[in-house]
């Protein structure tokens, strides 16, 4: 990245600026601004997130908001009610009082002598699913929004559910969670309140997961705030990214579709980062970008940002299999429009095991069934369901992995194939227990016969009709089921065949079904659809090009002890126990712009015995750290997720120290039904 030393503006910053609510808890921003706005107002840009502005977000924070603020804009970050140095308590996550509270911000922004009453928000992750449930209410001062990894439909695409199955990451977000929002405020800051403030939090504290349980189907619970409910509610423009690493990249293309104002997308090969912080690379100028969409929507300049192709994406192309890329090879390529008429919808019959392609000469014959019931070690090289590089976690070599599967392969290809879009496996299948799932994935197969993860999709099979009202499956009835998979944009290269893998569990990625189910594929009907693109660029399709990415420099931070990052697959062939041991440690490092010093271990492990379902647990764990000379506090969450055939087990403790000294504790033991989970 390229550090600007010199912008259009001089700029301020102030560090703790309160924000009084209607109920009189006040948040707590920090607000970078043109010096000049004291007498020549500007719009305004702000960015909602529970992860403390002080500290730990407060590096990357350096970088984009001084840089934004110095082309002419206030930029305003702000720590959610109950984190950082913001009062009151952070019960979940987007409930209706924290988009009350975003409003209430923005009303009091666009009221402020140095704004000119214009204002944006933006963000990645939780400020973009803030910025987009927001801008869906409709506050007069938005203008505009620029979000990165969001999801506009809450159950499909977030880290709880996908296809009706429950994501391992559902414990690993509650354990994250269950940490960040009880971590006590910077006594420099909030004075001699912090203990009160810490103490609230500390009370008011419950594991998440709990909550996330109770509701295995789309409910009310999750329709709350997902734009897919209504997309005619969002009337802003709005500027979406994602990368195809992540977790939110369906999102994108399918706000694009569905919304009727000004957009536009980008995709690149990015894990869940920002794209001018962006891994894999190419990272690209992404914050030149978002002041254009600033200067057009907030300003009024006719800059042509809404000029040229609706959606820019990385054309991947085929790599061997890694847990970790520094860059993707590949080329932006640019569609005008979204869905694209240039994209066509290629239907493949499988047949034996074969995927058929159109230049079969003779049908293979047809009726025949194939079954499968997989083990358990199925889905250990998975990766994460939305990879953040470190440590690295992206899929293996699949090869094991489809030892358990079902598999279908086209003969090598004599040409060179694109798609861009979601496949989808529609199939013909009975299963043996009325509770089933399938893992569908796709590989490109190079040559020497490795298999590198392109996409996959997971279905629940009591959810094949309906997300809302899940049927239970009759054993030994055939059903449809149409599975998608996740989009992606990927060239396969000639020689190379490309696979399809069938599997009935994915663990640890997915939770598995309640017991093992035996699941009978039948022929007829069985098809896996492409989503393929032209491999040659239309005529008059613009060159996509991005600048160099820059920022501005952040503050100095001192790292006191070495990070620790691990991704450890373990198994005992004496007693066929198989673990999954992740460890992300951040080391001590100490911020000198305030001399905070702060401390974070994350680890997280996922067991199993052999293929016994009732043996499976999940634990993530957390240790978070804060001091300065005279202050020493520590935070310890652990969280433990066990099952039967009839009902989750959580274990969960909360353990705050001070001084080295206990001076909380607390302890859950609490069963939720699984309801066909």
């Amino acid at each position: 990245m390229r550090f600007v030393e010199h912008l259009p503006y001089e700029t301020e910053a102030e560090d703790h600026v309160t924000i009084t609510m209607t109920d009189g808890v006040r948040l707590s921003a920090r607000i970078w601004r043109p010096v000049s706005s004291d007498a020549e107002p500007v719009p305004a840009v702000v960015e909602t997130i529970p992860y403390r502005k002080n500290d730990l977000t407060s590096t990357r924070d350096a970088i984009h908001h001084p840089y934004i603020a110095g082309h002419g804009y206030a930029c305003v970050r702000v720590d959610l009610r109950g984190t950082g140095e913001s009062e009151g308590v952070l019960l979940d996550e987007y409930l209706e009082q924290e988009q009350r509270d975003a409003e209430e911000v923005l009303a009091w922004v666009a009221a402020q002598p140095w704004c000119d009453g214009n204002t944006g928000m933006m963000g990645i992750s939780w400020g973009a699913f803030a910025a987009l449930q927001t801008a869906a209410r409709r506050p007069p001062s938005l203008k505009a929004i620029v979000i990165a990894s969001f999801t506009d439909n809450r159950y499909a695409d977030d880290m709880h559910y996908l296809g009706g199955a429950m994501l391992s990451d559902n414990l690993a977000e509650a354990g994250t969670m269950f940490a960040y929002a009880t971590c006590p405020p910077d006594p420099e800051v909030v004075g001699e309140r912090w203990r009160g403030m810490w103490q609230e939090r500390l009370e008011a504290a419950r594991p998440w997961v709990l909550e996330w349980l109770r509701h295995p189907h789309r409910d009310a619970y999750w329709q709350h705030a997902s734009l897919s409910e209504d997309y005619a509610q969002l009337q802003c423009p709005v500027l979406a990214s994602s990368g195809w690493a992540d977790g939110y990249s369906n999102a994108v293309t399918r706000l694009l579709a569905g919304v009727d104002v000004p957009r536009k997308g980008l995709i690149g090969p990015w894990s869940h980062k920002l794209p001018h912080l962006g891994e894999p690379g190419p990272a690209i100028g992404y914050l030149q970008e978002v002041v254009k969409w600033w200067d057009h929507w907030l300003k009024g300049i006719d800059n042509g940002v809404m000029d040229g192709p609706m959606l820019r994406t990385w054309m991947q192309e085929s790599v061997p299999p890694s847990t970790s890329y520094e860059e993707r090879p590949g080329r932006w390529v640019a569609e005008p429009s979204w869905p694209s008429p240039q994209i066509k919808e290629v239907v493949h019959p499988l047949r034996g095991a074969t995927i058929v392609t159109a230049d079969e000469e003779e049908p293979l014959p047809r009726g025949r069934t194939r079954t499968v019931q997989s083990p358990l070690s199925v889905g250990q090289f998975a990766g994460k369901w939305a990879s953040y590089n470190a440590p690295p976690d992206l899929p293996y070599d699949q090869r094991e992995e489809d030892g358990g599967s079902l598999v279908f392969e086209t003969e090598p290809l004599t040409e060179r194939v694109e798609i861009l879009g979601s496949p989808s496996v529609d199939l013909e299948v009975s299963a043996s227990a009325p509770v089933a799932q399938i893992t569908a994935r796709i590989s490109d197969v190079a040559p020497d016969g490795r298999a590198t993860r392109v996409t996959y999709g997971v279905l629940n099979l009591t959810h094949r009709e309906s997300d809302e009202h899940p049927e239970p499956l009759e054993p030994g009835r055939r059903c449809h089921a149409r599975i998608p998979l996740n989009g992606v944009a990927q060239a396969f290269p000639p020689g190379h065949r490309i696979r399809l893998s069938l599997s009935t569990s994915y663990w640890p990625l997915v939770w598995p079904a309640p017991e093992p189910a035996l699941l009978t594929v039948h022929e007829d009907g069985a098809a896996l659809t492409l989503p393929v693109r032209p491999t040659e660029e239309p005529d008059g399709m613009p060159q996509v090009s991005f600048g160099e990415p820059e920022g501005c420099r952040p503050p100095p931070v001192t790292r006191l002890t070495e990070p620790e990052q691990a991704w450890n697959v373990s198994r005992s062939l004496v007693d066929y126990h198989s673990a999954l041991d992740i460890v992300k440690d951040r080391g001590l490092q100490r911020y000198e712009e305030n001399g905070i010093e702060v401390g974070l271990r994350a680890c997280e492990r996922y067991t199993s015995v052999a293929d016994d379902f009732s043996s499976l647990s999940g634990r993530s764990a957390w240790t978070m750290t804060f001091s300065r000379p005279g202050w020493d506090v520590r935070v310890e969450t652990n969280t433990v997720l066990t099952s039967n055939a009839d009902e989750f087990t959580v274990d969960a403790t909360l353990d705050g120290y001070e001084g080295g000294r206990r001076v909380f504790s607390r302890t859950w033991n609490e069963t939720v039904p699984r309801n066909l989970a």
